[in-house]
């Protein structure tokens, strides 16, 4: 079976088509272009659409080449309809159902988060995990129950991907800032203490991003450092409580900040106390990808047939743990 998938929802434009055989699944090609703002701002979501708009029919070329596909070949169509911004998630949108009615092809809208979860369970092979969502739309601590993702801890204000962004682009850097985060992090070890929230199994960033921002002045390495510190720290309590409580075996990181390798470091320590086993999404799939979009709306197309055009949606907020998941 072939899935396309269409990934929209913020910074990224990506299409991936995937061939599922059984419970298997090969990524045959992932193909994205991500819009870039100028340094110092963030993403912008009237321009990222345009940006979206533009790259859109190179990126559908390239992976239906790349993966040796024509598209009357697919089996289904799926794209990302939420959570994310609205001018974006209306490009893949709209790209979706142009291809769906003009082929004849099923359709399914699929949840963007829950994609993160089942692309890293796909390519980990985790079975059933804890799992800590955190990108620049999440932070979150997950449990699969009686067909849904249950909530055991979030943020309160900003997600770990905002809270490294917003530093980040007060530096001068441009959205996603996290990868020139972590380089100056690394060429420094003088901690520098920082408000510390954790209530709870939540967690609260923004008294934390102030703070940092005021102690940048002296030192961006110590400052990069120990933000990275805190708020890795923050994580690593809440994902500690969590296992205890749970009695999960198994710890799944996804999403865009899972490329963060002190991240990374300090949660396998919280592993190796608990006998759990740890588990992190690929680099190269962490963040926002087709992948997820594609493999998801696969396993949907298992228990459901494809959506009509006219039920066919996209919705900002669209939190995971509101999804009956049957497949």
């Amino acid at each position: 079976m072939l899935g396309l998938g269409i990934e929209s929802t913020a910074h990224t434009f990506s299409c991936a088509i995937i061939e599922k055989k059984g419970n298997r699944g090969k990524i045959l090609s992932d193909v994205k272009k991500i819009y870039r703002p100028i340094d110092g701002e963030g993403i912008h979501p009237r321009e990222a659409s345009r940006h979206h708009i533009d790259n859109s029919p190179a990126v559908l070329s390239e992976c239906l080449k790349e993966a040796n596909v024509a598209i009357k070949d697919l089996d289904i169509i799926s794209y990302a309809a939420g959570p994310g911004l609205g001018p974006c998630l209306r490009v893949g949108a709209v790209v979706a159902r142009s291809l769906s009615s003009f082929y004849n092809i099923p359709i399914y809208p699929v949840n963007h988060a829950i994609g993160h979860i089942e692309l890293g369970k796909l390519l980990t092979g985790a079975s059933n995990p804890l799992v800590l969502l955190v990108s620049g739309g999440h932070t979150m601590l997950l449990a699969f129950l009686n067909k849904q993702w249950r909530v055991f801890g979030e943020t309160l204000d900003i997600t770990l991907g905002q809270l490294l962004d917003q530093f980040g682009r007060s530096l001068g850097f441009a959205s996603p800032c996290g990868k020139n985060i972590e380089k100056l992090a690394s060429a420094s070890s003088n901690y520098v203490a920082l408000p510390y929230s954790v209530k709870g199994n939540d967690v609260s960033f923004s008294g934390l991003l102030s703070a940092t921002k005021s102690i940048a002045k002296k030192s961006k390495n110590d400052a990069c450092y120990s933000l990275q510190e805190t708020a890795f720290a923050m994580i690593s309590e809440t994902v500690e409580r969590a296992l205890s409580f749970t009695g999960k075996k198994e710890l799944m990181i996804v999403g865009g900040v899972a490329a963060n390798k002190r991240l990374s470091e300090m949660l396998e320590d919280v592993c190796k106390r608990h006998n759990s086993k740890f588990f992190v999404v690929p680099l190269r799939y962490s963040g926002d990808c087709g992948s997820q979009i594609c493999w998801t709306g696969l396993l949907e197309s298992q228990v459901k047939g494809g959506a009509k055009l006219k039920d066919t949606f996209v919705t900002q907020s669209w939190r995971l743990d509101s999804v009956k998941v049957d497949y």
